[in-house]
């Protein structure tokens, strides 16, 4: 896979999966921009490992819809054109319906669809428009097998996925005519800060028995999968949805 001299937009870069996948596009000769909300000394590390010039940290927070916009003019100004977008960024509430006051409920499914959903659909909204400008590009987003097999201590989470995947579908097929592609790669639990951040002993001893590989995805696999999707001579897999989950969920 080769993109050198294309220009290549991370949402959520400044680690994990989004850091992984911005390494990987460099390595392979893309400018990268890395968006992030508010880590933004660890964006700057992020950016030192990135081989190759001319990558730039973009600062937004874009759960806040007119940042989404600001976001995709700032990068079409700065490199001329957006030729791969990869919506990675996502949140991830716990609020069993059991346990938790309303108040907690409502707030957990208003500001993950926020995230996970809505500024993937604004994002792809002006995106796609750049790239009519531009002949075409590529449209990567990040969902997950909670998509499929359910949440149930997050349904809010599983719910966002379920409709990224939908969506992303549906533009597949309204883009196509335009050049632009869109996939999804959906990752089981995948061994990055945020899962060391989260996870207990006990949570993370049953994750590892849920897939025959008894272990936690890497990041930089879920990156190889991004990179197939975006790359030249994927465009007939638009529309599909990858699993990476080490067979822990196997879907018909």
């Amino acid at each position: 896979m080769n993109f050198n001299n294309k220009n290549v937009l991370i949402t959520g870069a400044s680690r994990g999966i989004g850091k992984a996948t911005a390494l990987a596009f460099a390595e392979k000769g893309a400018r990268v921009g890395i968006n992030y909300k508010n880590n933004t000394a660890e964006a700057q590390r992020t950016l030192s490992q990135l081989l190759g010039e001319g990558h730039r940290l973009f600062q937004k927070d874009i759960s806040k819809k007119e940042n989404c916009q600001m976001l995709i003019s700032e990068f079409v100004h700065h490199y001329g054109q957006l030729d791969v977008l990869v919506n990675n960024a996502g949140i991830s509430i716990f609020h069993e319906i059991d346990s938790v006051a309303f108040e907690h409920w409502t707030h957990a499914w208003e500001e993950t669809f926020k995230t996970n959903l809505f500024a993937a659909a604004n994002l792809s909204f002006w995106g796609a428009k750049a790239m009519m400008q531009t002949g075409g590009g590529r449209i990567v987003n990040v969902s997950s097998r909670g998509a499929f097999r359910g949440e149930p201590t997050k349904p809010a989470y599983g719910s966002s996925k379920a409709a990224l995947n939908a969506m992303s579908q549906s533009l597949a097929k309204k883009l196509a005519p335009h050049n632009i592609y869109v996939g999804v790669v959906a990752p089981g639990f995948t061994e990055t800060e945020m899962a060391a951040e989260t996870l207990t002993p006990r949570e993370k001893e049953n994750l590892l028995r849920e897939s025959p590989f008894q272990r936690m995805a890497q990041p930089e696999e879920v990156a190889h999968a991004i990179l197939f999707l975006a790359s030249k001579g994927a465009e007939y897999v638009s529309g599909t949805i990858i699993d990476v989950n080490g067979a822990s969920y196997l879907r018909s």
